[in-house]
């Protein structure tokens, strides 16, 4: 069973949870009522985070968007859908991908595009353009660059295999 915790308590336990990572206001919310805390409680506990700068949903939305497209190499499609899913408003996810620079945005693009096309084994051109073209979709990069990039390697195999002939 859950034990009922104090405001004070909450409060403690709360900050040691936003103080390990940047949180947004939606997973505070949910880890309060998790907690088994009251709508006003939850008022005044989200009220002393903000003004204790513990919860800054700003600094999430940006530290959200560099991490995800540093670490886990995701187009800018997939960081606004997941931040969207976390309540963000379209003001802070513009604010939030101007973090990442379209230098190195395309740099990534570029290298995760062409290490996925190579560790596809598929000898099938159109099965190989598919798997790659539904990976890089996931990965939430734009639809246009992924057709472009897929018709790239295309022209460069062919232009290959007309090496070898």
């Amino acid at each position: 069973m859950n034990p009922v915790f104090s405001i004070k308590e909450a409060i403690h336990k709360i900050e040691h949870f936003c103080a390990y990572q940047e949180r947004c206001h939606e997973e505070v919310i949910q880890k309060l009522r998790s907690m088994k805390m009251e709508s006003e409680e939850i008022d005044t506990i989200m009220v002393h985070l903000i003004s204790a700068n513990f919860l800054n949903e700003e600094r999430f939305a940006c530290s959200f968007a560099r991490g995800k497209h540093r670490i886990k190499h995701w187009g800018k499609i997939r960081i606004v859908n997941e931040l969207k899913s976390k309540k963000i408003t379209q003001t802070l996810i513009n604010s939030a991908l101007k973090e990442i620079s379209p230098e190195e945005y395309t740099a990534t693009f570029h290298a995760l595009a062409e290490r996925q096309w190579e560790s596809i084994r598929e000898t099938n051109l159109l099965k190989k353009r598919k798997k790659f073209c539904d990976y890089m979709l996931r990965k939430g990069f734009e639809s246009n660059l992924i057709y472009e990039k897929a018709r790239s390697f295309e022209n460069w195999n062919t232009d290959k295999t007309d090496l070898t002939d």
